[in-house]
């Protein structure tokens, strides 16, 4: 794992905001609830634990956490929420399942200026496709390339920029990487 721009060893990206953009870790394949009532797997479950032990490990705990509804992200976050202690405020928001795009870029609007770090955990495509929108050209490594292909589960975007969220617009943050759950380890 490179290390990604952050404060020394305060866990802040040293003089900007943090996104981390996650997908929820794996879950199982169909219920009878439909979509937005799939559990995780047990795989899934590990995966969400490596993630939040990952970011607590390397200082990034979120200030503030935005969670979709589905029973899958909320089952990811809460298998990672021991990691950050009673730090981050969490929010969970219907439209991160049913509006996509525009409702994970609404929560930026709405973020404080003092986040330093955000946590969104939400879906496909929506989190390649916001990481995308939110890149910078230059932004580095493979990470464009690898967002082209989708995020597969407990896969991590991370962005940065001076400017606080609620000023963030089209490819205003560089990406610093995109990081499975293995990566974390």
């Amino acid at each position: 794992m490179s290390e990604v721009g952050h404060g020394e060893g305060d866990g802040m990206p040293a003089g900007g905001h943090l996104l981390l953009i996650m997908r929820h870790a794996q879950a199982e394949p169909g219920v009878a609830g439909g979509d937005r009532m799939r559990p995780l797997s047990l795989q899934g479950r590990h995966q969400a634990e490596h993630v939040g032990r990952g970011l607590a490990r390397h200082g990034w705990t979120p200030d503030r956490i935005v969670c979709s509804g589905a029973t899958r992200t909320r089952q990811t976050l809460d298998q990672m929420l021991d990691s950050f202690g009673d730090g981050p405020r969490v929010d969970y928001r219907e439209g991160l399942y049913s509006d996509g795009t525009q409702a994970l870029l609404d929560e930026l609007s709405a973020s404080r200026s003092e986040d330093g770090i955000l946590l969104v955990v939400a879906h496909e495509p929506t989190v390649s496709y916001c990481s995308r929108l939110l890149a910078t050209t230059g932004s580095d490594g493979d990470g464009p390339g690898r967002l082209g292909l989708g995020m597969p589960p407990a896969a991590v975007a991370c962005l940065i920029s001076e400017r606080p969220f609620s000023h963030w617009g089209l490819h205003s943050a560089r990406l610093c990487g995109v990081f499975g759950w293995r990566d974390w380890r």
